[in-house]
C-alpha cells in the first residue's frame, strides 16, 4: 500500500470506519457546523434570532461525537 494511501485510511480505520464513511460522517458534521456559524452570525446583529440554536446544534454534535459507535445512534441517523 502506498504510503498516501496509507495516510488516507489511517484515522477512518481507526475509528473502526471506511474512507468513504468517515467523509460522509465529516462532510455532515461540516454543514451542521456551518449551520451553526450561520445561526451565531445572525444572531450577533439580530439577537432575537436564533437565540438558542447555535448553542443546541453545537450540543448535539458534542454528543455525536462523544457517543460515537454507538449501534443505536447509528442506526438512528444521528
Amino acid at each position: 500500500m502506498s504510503s498516501l494511501i496509507r495516510l488516507m485510511v489511517s484515522h477512518p480505520n481507526s475509528v473502526d470506519e471506511s474512507y468513504f464513511e468517515h467523509m460522509r460522517f465529516a462532510l455532515r458534521f461540516a454543514g451542521q457546523l456551518l449551520a451553526a456559524a450561520f445561526c451565531a452570525l445572525v444572531h450577533a446583529v439580530l439577537p432575537f434570532c436564533f437565540e438558542k440554536t447555535a448553542s443546541s446544534i453545537i450540543r448535539k454534535l458534542h454528543d455525536r461525537i462523544e457517543n460515537r459507535g454507538n449501534a443505536e445512534q447509528t442506526q438512528n441517523g444521528l
